[in-house]
């Protein structure tokens, strides 16, 4: 009876640390989304506020605010990547 709680425990130590490792993975995805629509979300209101206070410059702050959220979406599509290979990594 003693062995077969040990084997049991055991079993259940083993799933729990790939359950964190899931559980791990899938927060590190829907941070680097939120965090890239709220980033994105700024830079949109801040390019929005400064064409409003100088019309002149909409080139180059329109060209200055699709960068920024080129490289906004470059990190969180980067973070979402490396959550997937973790996700995979995880073998039951």
């Amino acid at each position: 009876m003693l062995s077969m709680l040990a084997l049991l425990q055991g079993a259940a130590a083993a799933g729990a640390d790939k359950g964190y490792g899931l559980i791990g993975a899938g927060l590190a995805a829907g941070l680097a989304v939120v965090g890239a629509g709220i980033g994105i979300g700024l830079i949109g209101g801040r390019a929005t506020e400064g064409i409003a206070r100088q019309p002149d410059a909409t080139a180059r702050i329109q060209t200055a605010m699709i960068i920024a959220a080129a490289l906004v979406e470059g990190v969180a599509l980067f973070v979402a990547v490396i959550a997937f290979l973790i996700q995979g990594k995880i073998n039951f």
